[in-house]
């Protein structure tokens, strides 16, 4: 046996020609709990593969022998979602490059050490197949629970494992043999809250029986899909109803990108069977590039978008009166900047998540270094607003812009619409968390094509104004006014900055993020003062640059004293309600949600952070208002805030099993919504006098889905419901069909 390890939470690897493998652990102690989670973990050379616990015509999957470990009752492997691969006319199915097949491993003595030891062996293939096994051993010594750095990687591949499908919103409704006298046919219908995008479907029956790659039949703008797969080796079937599957159990896994679902049933004899095609598929992709392109669209509308609008605005004005020609160059270059900034944030997204690294939508404001060198950008914009200095670009790039336009250049507007992009990351919008979701989950294809759709939607307005010059020609001519208009939009800037700041002092703390301020106020002093006194500015310099120094000691001692903030209550508290729901936060902790629903209370989740102001408005417009306030404040409620303004993998871990990437966040969950109920990214509040009612148990036999909608009352009293639009309506009873 391989020796015991316990170093960093994993085995050492087990190395082949084609294959590693090592054993990893979510936690690098055992602590007292008596489950903890594990994963076999494989890198697989390139065309290599390794085999899913069915594996389709040939092969056989990782087999793990745990007998020689110590204080272990069971170990139970979960499978993620394979891939289908097709070799010389055989369908198998698997994995390849990489793959965790996480584990729940229970111990015997929840207060005794666990060591973990055992032999996997396991088959890979290429053009030829290869056994292997491998030993690995680790050890997890007593002590207080803490994550590993290999949490995250486990809970990546953990949410790849089919469930009941309600978290994904997929159904798999029924199963159906029919024989139409030539084959034998299982007919699969199954149902999507959104659009499917290229459904497959995995079929397990009885030993000795095969089945085939699935024909695609979507309806009801494809949200309804019929799966028709063939059977072979019905002949083996000897026991009765003999050379039939009708009355045998089937596990069907539904999978479709990034969502996927399980269900175990009993198929069931039908007619004639439908002749089914595999065309469609492809239209839903279609249907996902449209949403990101309104998403986009609408992301302009968001309020974290003013200093966009502000830098669009001003670009309008400085055209008034200017030939179509230029017109529509400069806003070609604004647009061309705003899809070239979303390409750049694709490729990074994709490196990242090559990387295994946690990726969504803003999370570089996360980091610190991007926070202050967004500052001092639109601190740098803010001063040329105002006129401090004028920015000169490179000799090519001048006398590009000199010929083309009459303003800044094709240059600066390139440049425009660079920041636009990177000030919108912040926001979030309708449809925007649907299309980022589908493309983040997908590869490197779907992600390119879905965020060149978004930086389409966010450039509509300046396309347009191209497309149509005269809607610029048309304003007034510029003149004195324009200097107040700058001045203004400056001004709009600066608050950016000082939001940054803000968000800057809650990751690097606030004395810091203070010498962050001072530098950068005493910076543009500087440039005021070159600007108003340009013969002196040079003498001055030096003492401009003391006081700078000093500034930076001073400004943070002064600001130290203060606590940094990171708890889910750091930020501006408003007065009244929003005090109130301040005093109801309590900390995030998944674990804790099915004990809570076990008791019979409901919990809202609320994702945010200091950098995403779309959760500021619906703080302040949504879960502020008294009626909202009254509803989470009743006793069996619990309300939990996930602060994501700096990097943690327990709530990236948490959103990615919800398939989201990004935030706003929220969900509800109660005795009949045990795996939640997420909500729009936006929501508007509309007190209601129907009487309250609780999220309605589950009946036995009810299976997946949605909870049944019911107007009973019970203790629980309290009902949130996400609304077809974006709004979010409390205390409306679910049997009053209050969908808009």
């Amino acid at each position: 046996m391989a020796g015991l390890s316990s170093e960093s939470a994993a085995s050492p690897w087990q190395e082949t020609d084609q294959t590693a493998l090592r054993l990893i652990s979510a936690t690098e102690t055992a602590g007292g709990a008596e489950t903890l989670r594990l994963g076999l973990h494989f890198k697989l050379k390139p065309g290599w593969k390794i085999y899913w616990r069915s594996p389709g015509d040939a092969g056989f999957p990782p087999e793990p022998d745990w007998s020689a470990s110590r204080n272990l009752k069971t170990a139970v492997v979960h499978w993620p979602a394979p891939s289908r691969f097709s070799v010389l006319g055989l369908e198998t199915l698997g994995y390849e490059d990489e793959v965790v097949l996480p584990m729940t491993v229970t111990r015997q003595d929840p207060v005794k050490p666990l060591e973990m030891s055992g032999i996997v062996r396991y088959l890979t293939c290429k053009e030829i197949c290869i056994p292997y096994s491998a030993d690995v051993a680790l050890a997890l010594p007593e002590g207080s629970i803490k994550p590993s750095k290999f949490a995250h990687l486990i809970d990546r591949f953990q949410a790849n494992v089919p469930g009941d499908g309600r978290r994904h919103g997929l159904m798999i409704e029924a199963a159906e043999t029919t024989d139409d006298g030539k084959d034998t046919v299982v007919r699969v219908s199954a149902a999507a809250d959104l659009p499917f995008a290229a459904p497959d479907l995995y079929v397990e029956g009885p030993p000795g029986i095969s089945f085939s790659r699935p024909a695609v039949h979507l309806s009801d703008n494809a949200r309804k899909a019929q799966l028709q797969v063939k059977v072979y080796g019905l002949k083996e079937l000897t026991d009765p109803p003999a050379g039939s599957l009708a009355g045998r159990p089937l596990v069907l896994t539904l999978v479709d990108g990034n969502r996927v679902a399980e269900r175990r049933l009993v198929a069931t004899a039908a007619g004639a069977a439908v002749r089914l095609d595999g065309g469609g598929a492809a239209q839903p992709i279609v249907l996902i590039l449209a949403l990101a392109v309104l998403g986009g669209l609408i992301l302009n509308l968001m309020p974290c978008v003013l200093p966009v609008l502000s830098i669009k605005l001003l670009g309008v004005v400085g055209h008034g009166g200017g030939e179509s020609r230029i017109v529509r160059q400069s806003f070609v270059a604004s647009a061309a900047g705003i899809l070239f900034a979303f390409a750049v944030l694709a490729a990074a997204l994709i490196g990242l998540k090559a990387a295994g690294m946690t990726i969504g939508w803003g999370i570089q404001f996360q980091q610190p270094l991007f926070l202050i060198a967004m500052t001092l950008v639109v601190v740098a914009f803010a001063c040329n607003l105002w006129g401090f200095f004028e920015v000169r670009l490179p000799a090519w790039a001048a006398d590009w812009g000199e010929r083309s336009s009459h303003v800044h250049g094709l240059g600066g507007h390139f440049l425009q619409g660079t920041l636009a992009t990177l000030l919108a990351t912040p926001c979030s919008a309708p449809f925007l968390g649907t299309a980022i979701g589908f493309a983040l989950a997908r590869g490197a294809p779907e992600i390119t094509a879905v965020f060149a759709a978004l930086g389409l939607g966010l450039a509509l307005p300046y396309l347009a104004v191209a497309a149509f010059p005269a809607l610029a020609t048309r304003l007034p001519r510029p003149g004195p006014w324009m200097a107040t208009l700058r001045k203004l939009l400056g001004v709009a800037l600066a608050a950016t900055g000082v939001w940054l700041l803000s968000v800057l002092a809650i990751s690097i703390g606030p004395a810091a993020a203070a010498a962050v301020g001072a530098l950068t106020a005493a910076g543009a002093g500087l440039l005021y003062l070159g600007h108003r006194r340009p013969v002196t500015a040079g003498r001055r310099a030096p003492i401009w640059f003391g006081a700078m120094a000093i500034a930076a000691l001073l400004v943070p001692g002064w600001v130290g004293g203060q606590p940094a903030g990171n708890a889910p209550t750091a930020g501006i508290i408003a007065a009244g309600s929003s005090q109130m729901l301040e005093r109801l936060w309590t900390r995030f902790d998944e674990n804790a949600i099915p004990v809570l629903v076990a008791q019979g209370k409901t919990v809202f989740v609320d994702v945010t952070a200091e950098w995403c102001l779309t959760c500021k408005v619906n703080k302040t417009l949504v879960l502020s208002r008294d009626t909202v306030v009254a509803a989470l404040g009743r006793p069996d409620v619990v309300v939990m805030q996930a602060d994501w303004t700096r990097p943690d993998a327990a709530i990236s871990a948490y959103l990615a099993r919800h398939q989201r990437y990004g935030i706003p966040f929220n969900a509800v969950y109660g005795p009949g919504a045990t795996a939640g109920m997420v909500l729009p990214e936006l929501r508007c509040s509309t007190p209601s006098a129907a009487p309250a009612a609780e999220l309605p148990r589950r009946r036995p036999g009810d299976g997946g889905g949605d909870p049944p909608r019911t107007t009973g009352r019970s203790k629980n009293r309290l009902n949130f419901r996400a609304s077809s639009i974006i709004c979010w309506r409390p205390g409306i009873d679910p049997g009053q069909g209050e969908d808009r």
